[in-house]
């Protein structure tokens, strides 16, 4: 593999093969993906603290950007529900402008990333850390929207999991049942709308005309903020709505304008900023992952993990000077785009374009929308991000596995991600090194039968696994049976098993050559693979033991 970075987005293979009928499919898809997309950005703006222009912009910009420079056929950019609660805490902590400065720093670090070719990398995080860090995530942002989803009045929601809940429960007395009932409304319809569309659902085998098939096609968030936002305006229900609480939606292009940026609040944003490249990271390639595998498309090829985040990070560098938020690949957005018959970035790049027409035709229209309704898609967003059922099948994993994955959802739930991640990834070290240590072991070998009794006593240990830091110690054994032995005695060590070695390894190995040789004995290593064998003539202690007596290694 070249170490060399070449720039080649996905979408120019695409265009070589291009057609009409893929053409016409990856409108039909993007127009779709556009539609599904109106909601879910506004939602996860507002529940990041900010306006919800932050989160279409971002769709748009940043959508248009990662499909058309990035390294997957049909995978959607954008604000994703996995920011919310790294985006809120930022907001809360260090205020708007340097949530934008942050982005953009960021947005550097992935570009790097992928110009370093280690997108690869991001695969070495272990799965365990990543389904408690997501399940950690949704309950978050569940929690989060239980202020809009009750209609409770607060002024503002502390960003740490305690305060959230302590303040919850003081404004319990400022319940709204009509906003409650909107949320609870949304979200058994966006869980009962997809069983009613099925093919062989009641519904569908009666209601057989092209238009309600057609209208059946719509998707469930479309169809909850359409319906329920003309229920409560309709009704004139006493509930909080985009326009109450932010006046609406500028029906304008966004403005180009320089945060206010100086080197010692990039100092103070360090944090924030590792923050925000690692989970876009390791959500845009897990992302590009699921795409690969649910892809159909006989034009589709696997993902440029390096290209990919070459994409992410220039999408995240421009976006803060539109006012945005951090984007990354988005699944529920990037699934609806492949089962709508995506077969290129085309398709991304029409959804951004969608989204934009419709923000500078019906901007207005979004006052009237309810927060709770957005709550409850949030709600639904945050149950199918879970993998709730990773915790009935943690019985059948080890406890290696099971501390990890519960140590990383407490750790999100009550710190924050970024701990999370740390402890999570250091534990996974320490927890490795334990098991491949244990894996290690020295055998020694019964002393062949012969009639003639050797020139020297010699004994022979077999090694077995990868002689490293963490198993060096294990070589103690043979020291001890060496000062211990008859002088003189001869040491042979089998390495046919012995499948990697490291320096700490050797050091272990020439401290046995000392005891050897200070017994008046000699040491021999036979059977040695490729690595083990490279290490030990280029670190010279191949020719201390060919020294002894001219013997070979």
């Amino acid at each position: 593999m070249s170490l060399s970075f070449a720039f080649h987005p996905r979408l120019i293979d695409a265009l070589r093969r291009y057609d009409k009928s893929r053409w016409l499919a990856d409108v039909g898809a993007g127009v779709t993906v556009g539609i599904v997309a109106l909601p879910l950005a506004m939602a996860f703006a507002i529940a990041s603290g900010l306006k919800p222009e932050a989160g279409l912009w971002t769709a748009i910009i940043a959508g248009f950007l990662i499909s058309a420079l990035g390294g997957t056929n049909v995978q959607i950019g954008g604000p994703a529900g996995a920011f919310i609660v790294i985006v809120y805490g930022i907001v809360e902590r260090y205020g708007v402008a340097n949530l934008l400065i942050s982005t953009a720093c960021a947005g550097v670090l992935l570009v790097l990333l992928g110009l370093f070719r280690l997108g690869t990398l991001v695969r070495f995080v272990p799965v365990s850390i990543v389904i408690g860090f997501t399940n950690g995530i949704a309950v978050l942002i569940a929690l989060s929207q239980v202020k809009d989803w009750l209609g409770l009045s607060i002024e503002r929601m502390p960003g740490n999991f305690f305060s959230q809940v302590g303040t919850l429960a003081q404004h319990l007395g400022s319940f709204n049942p009509y906003a409650f009932g909107l949320g609870a409304a949304c979200v058994a319809g966006l869980f009962v709308w997809p069983k009613l569309t099925m093919k062989e659902s009641p519904v569908m085998r009666v209601l057989e005309q092209h238009t309600v098939r057609s209208f059946a096609r719509v998707p469930a968030p479309v169809v909850a903020l359409v319906t329920l936002s003309l229920l409560a305006w309709a009704l004139q229900l006493p509930v909080e709505t985009i326009g109450s609480r932010f006046g609406g939606i500028p029906q304008a292009l966004p403005v180009f304008a320089l945060p206010d940026f100086s080197w010692e609040t990039v100092r103070l944003l360090v944090t924030p900023t590792l923050t925000i490249a690692l989970l876009g990271a390791i959500e845009s390639l897990l992302c590009a992952r699921v795409a690969d595998q649910l892809a159909t498309d006989p034009h589709h090829k696997k993902h440029d993990p390096n290209q990919e985040l070459v994409a992410q990070g220039l999408a995240n560098i421009v976006v803060p000077f539109f006012g945005g938020m951090p984007a990354t690949g988005t699944i529920a957005r990037t699934v609806t785009n492949i089962r709508s018959g995506a077969t290129s970035p085309i398709a991304g790049m029409v959804h951004a374009l969608t989204l934009a027409v419709i923000v500078l035709v019906a901007a207005p229209l979004a006052l009237h929308i309810p927060l709770a309704v957005l709550a409850g898609i949030l709600l639904f967003v945050a149950w199918n991000m879970g993998e709730w059922h990773e915790f009935v099948r943690l019985k059948h994993f080890s406890n290696h596995y099971r501390l990890l994955m519960l140590g990383t959802f407490f750790l999100t739930v009550v710190f924050d991600l970024t701990v999370a991640v740390e402890v999570g990834l250091f534990m996974a070290c320490a927890l490795f090194v334990r098991r491949m240590s244990a894996l290690f072991r020295v055998e020694r070998q019964p002393a062949p039968d012969t009639a003639a009794p050797p020139r020297h006593p010699a004994a022979t240990w077999r090694l077995h696994g990868a002689l490293f830091f963490g198993a060096a110690a294990k070589l103690d054994t043979i020291i001890q049976a060496v000062e211990a032995g008859p002088p003189g005695l001869d040491v042979v060590l089998d390495a046919s098993e012995l499948v990697a070695l490291d320096t700490t390894g050797l050091d272990a190995l020439a401290q046995l050559l000392k005891a050897v040789a200070a017994r008046g004995g000699r040491l021999r290593i036979e059977h040695l693979h490729e690595q083990p064998r490279s290490l030990i003539e280029r670190s010279g202690f191949g020719a201390r033991l060919a020294a002894q007596d001219d013997l070979a290694v």
